[in-house]
């Protein structure tokens, strides 16, 4: 694979169960739904899956069971012009989503298979981690063999995008300089700062204290409210607005926003990073407008051709 054409996207899949409701239960309670469908998800193959869909060249490192999950992901994959195949003696990764009237869910992820990613399947993967111009890594797999891809390929001079998500309060503190750009969102950002975000401010607050931790930028995106950046080299933060959009299903956007990234950061270097992120930000607001997660994801075919 040519380094000049190759953006790649690593991590893991899971098989998505969605419900729809009026609101989320409560603990303990039983409440009706009004719809249900299956569809693909886990982070790192739907953000690749939207970095493919924008004309990126994308691979994506993973491990689906031997069950016809497994098999419909694989067909999945290749539907969307995606490098993979990888099985393993586990089940499909599974992820349950309930989304409300207002577009907000609640998920709970069952890794199966992606666990059993390893060391070895990374050895393996070299040559493809080696010659990306961007590796994305998350935590729906072992956090020490997301870390590994990360030194791997920084040791290549691959640029890194790491999404802290699923967040752990006890992160290695490792992940924070092997990655040239940190994301998180609100959530992810209170488990590993300890700070509530509820504003630009705390946003703020947070992505100072990444910095100090070994972060080169920072972004911490805040759904609605667009992104706040902020980096080592440019000390003022900057909030970059989302477009006000109608939400039907948030589920999925954050991934949408990163994938969209890390094809700009692949094949549009020359842009600011404040427009690369202007620009996500209009992609993953057109995947908010419509039910579903990788279902959702827009074609390049189907966007403002202003954003290439």
């Amino acid at each position: 694979m040519n380094r000049k054409d190759q953006s790649l996207m690593y991590i893991n899949i899971a098989l998505n169960w969605n419900s729809l409701t009026t609101r989320l239960p409560k603990a303990g309670e039983t409440i009706l739904g009004h719809k249900f469908f299956v569809g693909f998800g886990g982070k790192g193959a739907n953000q690749c899956v939207q970095s493919s869909r924008l004309g990126a060249k994308t691979s994506l490192i993973c491990k689906v069971g031997k069950d016809s999950f497994g098999n419909d992901y694989v067909d999945n994959l290749k539907r969307n012009g995606i490098s993979t195949g990888q099985t393993a003696d586990a089940a499909t990764g599974t992820a349950s989503i309930i989304v409300n009237s207002e577009g907000q869910n609640v998920i709970v992820i069952v890794p199966g298979a992606n666990l059993l990613l390893n060391f070895e399947d990374l050895k393996r993967a070299s040559d493809v981690i080696c010659k990306a111009k961007v590796i994305v890594c998350q935590l729906e797999i072992t956090p020490a063999v997301s870390l590994e891809a990360l030194k791997m390929a920084r040791a290549s001079g691959v640029k890194t995008l790491f999404n802290p998500a699923p967040a752990l309060a006890d992160l290695d503190p490792q992940f924070y300089t092997y990655s040239d750009i940190f994301c998180c969102n609100e959530t992810e950002a209170e488990i590993l700062t300890g700070i509530p975000v509820g504003n630009l401010e705390d946003a703020e607050k947070v992505g100072r204290m990444l910095l100090e931790r070994g972060c080169k930028l920072v972004i911490v995106t805040l759904g609605a409210e667009g992104c706040m950046m902020i980096s080592g080299d440019e000390p003022i933060p900057k909030h970059v607005p989302a477009g006000k959009v109608r939400a039907v299903d948030t589920t999925g956007a954050g991934d949408s926003f990163v994938g969209a990234l890390a094809f700009y950061l692949a094949y549009y270097p020359k842009l600011s990073m404040e427009e690369m992120i202007r620009k996500s930000n209009c992609v993953a607001s057109v995947s908010v407008q419509a039910p579903g997660t990788q279902s959702s994801y827009p074609y390049r075919k189907d966007l403002p051709q202003d954003l290439f």
